[in-house]
Order: C-alpha cells, then sequence, then structure tokens
C-alpha cells in the first residue's frame, strides 16, 4: 500500500560550522533561525503553521532546557497557541518528529505543519559531551570501559562485520574521504574549510589516530550546533499553495514513502539477534524496504541518491549493504566502484553526511529530509545530483535502536 503524498513547502539549516556558545547563542537562537528561514523559503506567515513538532535529543543535559515546543511562540507571535511539542530519539528525534507531523497531515488533522530539530553540543569539552551523548546507550549496562562509548559501540558494529565477511580499513577510509569532499561543497558544513592531507584518510596513527578500536578520527561523525526546519504540507493546501505562486503540484518535493523500526536498546542483543542472518541489522532493512514499498518503488536503483546516517564510517558500511546497493557484507564492492561518490551510479551523502557537514543530534533527520528536497526540486547548489527526482534518507537513534527512511520524490 503506497503512502498519501506529505508536500515539502520549504525549509532551511543553519551553518553548521557555527559555535552557537561562543557567539552568545544557544538552542532559542539556532531554532529561531531555522524556523524563521522556512518560513521566509515557503513563503509563509507562522499564523498559516497549524501544528509544530521538534525534534532534540539531549537539551536538557547540553543546556538546562526542555519543554522546547514552547520555543516556538518565543520565535513568532504566530505561533502563540498552536499545538507543539518535542520529540525524542536519540540520532533520530529528528525523524520522529517528521513522523509524527506526516501522520497527522495524512489523517487530516492538519494541513500545514512545521518541523524543526535541534541540538547544541559545543558549549562543554569534548570528554562530557561524550558522556551527554552516551545516555542513548543502556546506561551503565553497556559501554564500560570506553572513553568514548559510540566509537566503541560502532567499532563494535565493524568487528562484526569482520567476523561474519571480513572488513579492510581502507574501505572505511574512502567512505570518509567521500564525505569530506562532498562537503567543500556545502556552504553549511561543518568542515568545508578544514584541513586534511592525503595520509588523514589512512591508517597512520599520527594524520588520523586511534579513537576506540578500529574507529579513527576521520571515521567519525562531528560534535556539532545546529538546527533545520521543514514546512510540510498536505495535497490540498500545497496545490492551493502551488497555485497561488505559479508553480506546478507534481514540481514540488513530497514525501512518498516512510520506514520505521524499533529494537532492543543495547547493541549486543540486535547483534545475536541476527546471528545466521545475512543482514547484521535486519530491522534497518525492514525499514527501508517499508519505505520502498510505501513509495511503489521495487528497489534501490531506483533512487537517485542517498542521504544516509554515518555517525561513524561502519555505520554507512552496514548502510550499503542494507539499502541494497550490494549483497550482504560486500559494500566494498560499491566503495571500490565509485558507486556512492559524487558522479556514480548512486551518490551516497551528496551533502556530506555527519562526517562532513556535521551532526546536530535533534537536526539530522529534519535535515536530511531537506537535503533531499532540495536534491529532487534540484536546489541543492553545488551539491546536486544531476537529474534527481528520488532520493532515499536513513536515520539512526542509538545502536541502531531506532531506525526511519523517508523517501522524497518530484516530477519536475
Amino acid at each position: 500500500m503506497t503512502s498519501s503524498p506529505v508536500y515539502i513547502l520549504g525549509g532551511h539549516q543553519t551553518d553548521f560550522a557555527r559555535n552557537a556558545s561562543r557567539d552568545g547563542d544557544g538552542l532559542f537562537e539556532l531554532m529561531r533561525d531555522a524556523v524563521q528561514g522556512a518560513l521566509a523559503d515557503a513563503a509563509l506567515d507562522a499564523r498559516e503553521i497549524e501544528s509544530g513538532h521538534v525534534g532534540n535529543f539531549v537539551g536538557e543535559l547540553f543546556a538546562g532546557q526542555g519543554q522546547l515546543g514552547g520555543m516556538l511562540a518565543a520565535i513568532d507571535p504566530g505561533f502563540y497557541g498552536t499545538p507543539a511539542g518535542r520529540h525524542e530519539a536519540a540520532c533520530a528525534s529528528g525523524s520522529i518528529a517528521m513522523l509524527a507531523a506526516t501522520a497527522e497531515i495524512e489523517c487530516g488533522r492538519y494541513d500545514c505543519v512545521l518541523v524543526t530539530g535541534v541540538e547544541l553540543e559545543r558549549n562543554v569539552p569534548g570528554a562530557v559531551a561524550a558522556q551527554h551523548l552516551g545516555a542513548a546507550t543502556w546506561v551503565g549496562e553497556e559501554g564500560a570501559g570506553a572513553t568514548y562509548v559510540w566509537p566503541r559501540m560502532f567499532h563494535r558494529v565493524g568487528q562484526e562485520y569482520e567476523r561474519r565477511y571480513g572488513l579492510k580499513y581502507e574501505h572505511l577510509a574512502r567512505i570518509a574521504e567521500i564525505n569530506i569532499s562532498n562537503a567543500r561543497r556545502n556552504p553549511f558544513a561543518q568542515t568545508r574549510a578544514w584541513n586534511y592531507t592525503d595520509a588523514s584518510f589512512t591508517a597512520d596513527d599520527a594524520a588520523n589516530p586511534v579513537i576506540e578500536g578500529m574507529i579513527r578520527r576521520q571515521d567519525c561523525g562531528q560534535v556539532t550546533d545546529g538546527a533545520a526546519a521543514v514546512v510540510l504540507a498536505s495535497p490540498r493546501f500545497a496545490e492551493a499553495w502551488a497555485r497561488r505562486r505559479g508553480h506546478s503540484l507534481d514540481g514540488l518535493p513530497r514525501i512518498a514513502g516512510w520506514g520505521h523500526r524499533t529494537a532492543h536498546l543495547k547493541l549486543e542483543p540486535k547483534l545475536q539477534a541476527s546471528a545466521g542472518q545475512a543482514y547484521v541489522f535486519p530491522h534497518v532493512r525492514d525499514a527501508i524496504q517499508g519505505a520502498f514499498h510505501r513509495a511503489g518503488i521495487a528497489d534501490v536503483w531506483q533512487l537517485d541518491g542517498i542521504e544516509t546516517h554515518d555517525c561513524f564510517t561502519t555505520t554507512e558500511y552496514m548502510a550499503i549493504d542494507h539499502f541494497g546497493l550490494t549483497a550482504p557484507g560486500e559494500s566494498w564492492r560499491a566503495i571500490e566502484a565509485g558507486t556512492i561518490a559524487r558522479g556514480g551510479r548512486l551518490p551516497v551523502n551528496p551533502s556530506g553526511g555527519l562526517i562532513g557537514l556535521g551532526h546536530p543530534v535533534g537536526a539530522t533527520g529534519v535535515r536530511m529530509v531537506l537535503d533531499a528536497a532540495r536534491q529532487v526540486a534540484g536546489r541543492a547548489g553545488d551539491c546536486q545530483v544531476e537529474g534527481a527526482r528520488r532520493f532515499a534518507t536513513l536515520n539512526i537513534g542509538g545502536s541502531a535502536t531506532t531506525v526511519v527512511s523517508f523517501i522524497v520524490e518530484s516530477d519536475a
């Protein structure tokens, strides 16, 4: 069964290179800039928004601040009284907010809904930030002995691939190199002006030091301050919006399908559950296939590109075979063939992904959908995949605990 389309009228993201606290800003200012930018991009007034959703993971830990839905009314008086709330699912918080918003539109409750995601992470020392972000593990039950718990967890994912299928570090390094290279084209990317050498993408302990296990510095997504926002609409609202502006409804980006799965909070039970199966995370494969099914597409080659979770290179390595670019355990083939690179058969993370663009945790799922919408509308600038009409996203919270995938397309 296909989904009823939900249209994307506009959106905005902040500059992920920004250090908000250094500028005297915080969660509110980041969210404000994204929301105001999205409204301007959609040419809508806040009073036309009927509902609001905020994705955020750990505002209470980094900023001592919760109840973020109430910030919308502080951004614009037109939001005063508008129903709004905050959603949390670790790195998938933004996608869970997206799912709630699309459900409201699909069931007919509202016709025009705002979704924003935000995270403030650079206002504390790195070790403190790592501890805060570790709240998405089963605290006290896993990650013991790790200095940096998430690199340790995704090292463990790499270990599982190594045990089942074999894994070469050069393939992980190439993922990082591609994403950093893509980010240089993105005016919002955190790493766009950072300096690297050829040795940065090798197992050179000086140029690319070990963080935990097989995970080295360039294998890691960034710690980022940032926000993103999109305006979603029902077919009825979108058609009237397009008519007033002389646009075609078919040319507007739309969410054509979605998939959502949630697994055990701990990593090891997930790995144990997939023992003897082809995929390391069958529920991730199921989420992707659910999005494909609802969008009415048969396989990955009907896509023009993918924005996927790459909190670590091992995460993207996993995503490649779970999307079906290769047989299970053979992601290296798509890396070596150049399939996922810019200009390849199916580019992955033309934005730069979490490694190159940045990873403000609560914003990432929203940002992925925004980038996908820009791609299929031909508005992705120097990141544009030529002729793109259909993109997929894959957003993962925790150790693949919460998994959400969207298909975004247009007929333009």
